[in-house]
């Protein structure tokens, strides 16, 4: 019996046109300009003009095509190359995006079978500028609302918004450069009017200003008054006056009305958008960095930045859930409470009454420094939680203890400051100490610390372990990538460390070492490093489930009894896995050894 490739066509059809309020439904031709265009050398067979069986564009997003491709028989499918264009749904429908992606994000449905029951579906998503598109959705047709959302929050469409938030925030440094406002300040100027953009009222008076001055000063009000409405405490929002009055007296900004008011308009367009599509990231973090990148020294203005896919990691190392009460110690700007907000939203399954006790009870940070604990104010309100019980302060003080230990928190997350004078700097390992002493019995502490202070076999360091071991359990020391922090102008080579809480290092115990050093990011020039090949998620489930399982890998990770007089490192221990060392891997590891000899006499 023949095929009829009508009976597939219609059930496209009837499938989408219910949706048809939202979207604009064309067939085998287009009359935008712009994809007619794409689309009038793309025939299957070299010649001519192509066009897929469908066409479909979002009203209100515009970047994203949606193209079907039809074929009556589900032996038609897909071949195994891809490259039989006339013959199968698959290989034709990428054809097209390949030409439609010159100028669009596009989403390739390829659709064969002849009735609902025999239906065979294949997704692929291809962002503008890509060379080939990735698989996507399941085995079924979905709505175009789930398409949309699922495109938006795709790891693919992350790293497409994220590459173009770094060209931003290149720029923005350099216009905030322009204008002498010091870089300190900078991250404090952009939260400040991310805050202000949430007023509905702002966002409408801001371009109706003509005085410089009188919008800085309506800018700083409307934020501090977002803060009054969110119910943060007084002294809080004291303290926050204080740091944001700053803004107010800034020469660059109120001088001139167009600087002002450009930069709202650029911040809100770019920025907000970012958050509004990605809501639990450290944005406001990232920027911090980029600011920072013509400063004599991130230590030397405040802080050094844990990585965000690296906060995220730890917070799963942390075993972060929905009941977990997180404490970070060393807060910062605050990204380890975004990661661990992020988790624990997502467990939560949707249970809004949970999601809102997280926001408002189960997150807690201290942070010393007054700017920064603005900054970290700010990033937890632009995460729609303005009653999140971060204290400015030190974490070592005791009435800062007593308040945390109130909070029970189970879960710590941190990165101490790291020591520029070995004298008068506190030693890492006792924030470390320091944080399993606030967290409730069994709980977890996840530290990123120099790789020094797990070496040290000596001295203050060896006190330390000594006192860590007796009061708490070492459960893992995980080795990081050489230039982790290379994106904070910060040269330490650095080690994650997790603990159990309240619980001696039982005699005989094995603790996990983990030769992490290849998380899959490279570096790119004015980026840093970057996960350009998207290699990251499946390099950070290989460790989680090394360190959850206590596997041991040649050339990944050890399980061994140590002391506090010994080495805490994967390197000390592991076993080589000589099946991946060639010629030219020994022959670099030679030269990097010459050049440090060399460098270091």
């Amino acid at each position: 019996m023949s095929k009829n490739e009508r009976k597939t066509e219609d059930i496209v059809r009837d499938h989408f046109k219910k949706y048809i309020e939202s979207i604009i439904i064309e067939e085998q031709s287009s009359d935008t300009p712009k994809i007619k265009k794409l689309l009038s050398t793309a025939s299957k067979n070299g010649l001519g003009r192509g066009s897929p069986e469908f066409i479909i564009q979002y009203k209100q997003n515009p970047d994203l095509l949606i193209i079907v491709e039809c074929k009556a028989d589900v032996t038609k499918h897909e071949s195994k190359d891809h490259l039989q264009y006339k013959k199968y749904a698959v290989d034709g429908v990428l054809l097209y995006s390949s030409y439609l992606t010159k100028e669009y994000d596009v989403l390739s449905i390829a659709i064969s079978g002849e009735s609902e029951r025999d239906l065979k579906v294949s997704h692929f998503l291809q962002l503008k500028g890509e060379k080939k598109g990735v698989e996507k959705f399941s085995n079924k047709l979905l709505t175009p609302d789930d398409y949309l959302q699922g495109y938006l929050k795709s790891p693919e469409k992350f790293r497409q918004d994220y590459d173009k938030l770094l060209s931003f925030s290149k720029d923005l440094n350099d216009k905030l450069h322009t204008l002498q406002i010091k870089e300190d300040l900078r991250a404090l100027l952009i939260s400040a009017i991310l805050i202000a953009l949430e007023d509905s009222a702002f966002k409408k008076a801001y371009k109706d200003y003509t005085d410089a001055k009188q919008l800085a000063r309506f800018l700083i009000d409307t934020a501090l008054n977002q803060f009054e409405k969110a119910k943060l405490e007084n002294d809080k929002i004291e303290n926050l006056k204080v740091v944001y009055q700053q803004i107010t007296i800034l020469d660059g900004l109120v001088d001139n009305i167009k600087n002002i008011r450009d930069l709202i308009k650029d911040i809100d367009e770019n920025i907000n958008d970012f958050i509004r599509t990605h809501e639990y990231f450290d944005v406001l973090g990232q920027l911090y960095i980029e600011f920072l990148r013509y400063a004599n020294s991130d230590k030397g203005l405040g802080i050094v930045l844990t990585p965000p896919h690296i906060t995220e990691f730890m917070a799963k190392l942390g075993e972060v859930n929905k009941d977990s009460v997180v404490y970070d110690s060393c807060t910062g700007t605050g990204g380890f409470l975004v990661s661990a907000m992020k988790l624990m939203i997502q467990d939560a399954k949707g249970d809004q009454e949970k999601i809102k006790q997280i926001k408002a009870k189960q997150l807690i940070g201290v942070e010393n420094k007054s700017h920064i604990f603005a900054l970290a104010c700010s990033n937890m309100f632009i995460h729609q939680d303005g009653k999140t019980n971060i204290l400015n302060g030190s974490c070592f003080d005791k009435d800062i203890v007593e308040k945390v230990k109130e909070k029970k928190p189970t879960v710590g997350l941190l990165n101490p400051p790291y020591k520029s004078d070995k004298k008068k700097d506190i030693e890492e390992l006792e924030f470390i100490f320091n944080n399993l002493e606030c967290l409730e019995q069994g709980g977890k502490t996840v530290a990123i610390v120099p790789m020094q202070a797990a070496l040290s076999q000596t001295g203050k360091i060896l006190e330390l372990k000594q006192k860590l071991l007796e009061q708490h359990t070492l459960e893992a020391v995980l080795s990081m990538p050489e230039e982790l922090f290379i994106n904070s102008k910060v040269a330490v080579v650095s080690c994650i460390m997790v603990f159990t809480a309240k619980r001696p290092h039982p005699a005989g115990k094995k603790t996990f070492f983990g030769h992490f050093k290849d998380d899959g990011f490279v570096k790119r020039k004015n980026r840093g490093r970057v996960n350009v090949y998207g290699r990251w998620d499946s390099i950070r489930e290989r460790w989680i489930r090394a360190y959850m399982n206590k596997e041991d890998f040649a050339g990944l990770s050890i399980n061994r009894v140590v002391r506090p007089d010994e080495e805490w490192c994967a390197e000390a221990y592991m076993k080589t896995d000589y099946s991946v060392i060639s010629d030219d891997i020994f022959i670099q590891e030679v030269k990097k050894y010459v050049a440090f000899k060399v460098q270091n006499l």
